[in-house]
């Protein structure tokens, strides 16, 4: 018998708080997290679905992992479940963030936390690369789609756009040009603006941000240095870059960033208003794509064409477990705490969450 809509909401909320809490590590670490708590642990649904709601956050805009969270919770309770999961998710890292961009004005700069996030780094490579084993004999069942994920994660280490990657990826599976539209960003629409930010200035230029940005945080860098630092002077460089570091160690979304820069420049006001204005075009966007993806799974065109964009999809997160190994894995101690955290996950299937932080309790040990 399945549980009423409160009960669905609840676990919802209980749930995605606590992903929210100790997802580290980025977009493919989150959809690693997510993986292993909804398919593995509590089978809300299968591999197959989750990798067909990665594939529809990857065709729109917006922060990848948290269109994610929300599109579960659509999923599992609808309208509801879609606000909850996503506010649940987004919430205790904008609170997190809102704390440090508090403390980093009082003492003009960010605390040294190398030690623990030295160690932290090695244990999230291994989560990921833990749920990419689980997920590839799904989204790599047929010789085609086994070779669009192989050639996705080459054009990915060859820094093609993953959005090209994969529309590429869909189209080359449907083995036709028919229907595919250009996906495109726009270009921000507002003009530079010299003055003094007001909090509705703040949500308009974050909500814009929200509604085009495609790609990882070294995108959404590239759009707030030339939207913030040169057309309206709101920030300087040095901050923008803490403002990117703060995003990055801690848990939860990355575009929390925005959390940090509405509160330089607008106190708590300017971090609602800039967290609320770079979140918002995901639930849109989720709310409205998540009612297409059922009818278009009727269309016999859309299912080969979304096995084509999961597979690519993965091939993206290949490249990206390919990268952090790179800069995560040298010296021999971050090496073997990959390597165990790797062992443990596979062999036992433990929360990853302890995982990375008997990690990060090393790293503070270790110094």
């Amino acid at each position: 018998m399945e549980a009423s809509l409160g009960a669905r909401c609840w676990e919802l909320a209980r749930v995605f708080t606590w992903l929210g809490l100790t997802s580290f590590g980025g977009p493919a670490a989150h959809v690693a997290l997510m993986e292993r708590e909804l398919v593995e642990r509590r089978r809300w649904l299968d591999r197959e679905e989750l990798l067909d709601l990665i594939g529809l956050t990857q065709l729109i805009p917006g922060p990848n992992s948290t269109e994610l969270a929300i599109a579960i919770g659509q999923r599992r309770a609808g309208l509801p479940g879609l606000l909850i999961a996503g506010a649940c998710f987004i919430l205790p890292a904008a609170l997190l963030v809102g704390a440090l961009a508090h403390g980093y004005l009082r003492f003009r700069g960010l605390p040294q936390l190398d030690g623990p996030f030295r160690l932290l780094k090695p244990a999230v490579v291994a989560v990921i690369g833990d749920a990419m084993l689980r997920l590839i004999p799904t989204a790599a069942r047929q010789p085609r789609l086994a070779a669009i994920f192989g050639v996705a994660a080459a054009l990915a280490l060859l820094d093609v756009p993953e959005l090209l990657v994969v529309v590429l990826g869909g189209i080359t599976a449907l083995g036709t040009f028919r229907g595919v539209a250009s996906f495109a960003p726009l270009p921000l629409l507002s003009a530079a603006v010299a003055s003094p930010p007001s909090i509705a200035g703040i949500f308009g230029y974050f909500f814009q941000v929200g509604a085009v940005l495609y790609g990882s945080g070294y995108v959404l860098l590239a759009y707030l240095r030339s939207g913030l630092v040169e057309a309206r002077g709101w920030l300087t460089e040095a901050q923008l870059l803490d403002a990117i570091a703060v995003g990055q160690f801690t848990p939860g979304p990355v575009f929390t960033t925005a959390t940090f820069i509405g509160y330089l420049i607008g106190g708590p006001g300017g971090a609602a208003a800039a967290t609320l204005g770079i979140f918002a075009p995901a639930f849109l966007l989720i709310a409205v794509a998540g009612m297409l993806l059922r009818r278009l799974l009727l269309r016999p065109w859309f299912r080969p064409f979304l096995d084509g964009v999961n597979a690519a999809s993965l091939g993206v997160l290949l490249a990206v477990v390919l990268r952090l190994g790179a800069t995560s894995l040298g010296g021999l101690l971050p090496a073997l705490v990959g390597l165990a955290s790797f062992a443990v996950l596979w062999r036992w299937q433990v929360n990853s969450a302890w995982v990375m932080a008997a990690a990060a309790a090393l790293g503070l040990l270790a110094g």
